[in-house]
């Protein structure tokens, strides 16, 4: 199984990414999906997850991102998308997309347990 992240890199306060991450190797549209970050000296903490269908009303969200962040998956591509806006310096991080060990976003779905497979992770930082 291969997780492959892409889109980080650096952005002033206020402005917007998107990162993508792309899955093989397995039944991508099985597994609700993940994105989580890790920041130096900090655990490794959920932002957001996603229903295997990408159902809106499964989606969850960590709550310093909520209404700024926005998760989304394309199951033809086996890819899952973080639409990052009104980035703040506290949001600087390494982001790690991760399949979840269940098909939709599980009550746990924060905790790192979840995860079945981890991507390799893409620099986020947010300059002041």
């Amino acid at each position: 199984v291969q997780v492959v992240e892409s889109g980080g890199g650096l952005v002033k306060a206020g402005g917007s990414l998107r990162l993508s991450c792309t899955v093989s190797g397995l039944a991508f549209e099985d597994y609700a999906m993940g994105w989580f970050r890790q920041a130096p000296g900090n655990r490794r903490e959920g932002v957001s997850c996603v229903h295997r269908y990408g159902e809106d009303r499964n989606s969850r969200y960590g709550d310093s991102v909520k209404g700024r962040f926005a998760i989304s998956r394309d199951n033809a591509k086996n890819t899952v998308y973080l639409q990052m806006n009104g980035l703040k310096p506290e949001d600087t991080a390494m982001y790690y997309c991760a399949t979840i060990t269940a098909s939709y976003c599980v009550n746990t779905w924060r905790d790192t347990d979840v995860v079945g497979y981890w991507g390799q992770g893409t620099q986020v930082t947010v300059s002041s």
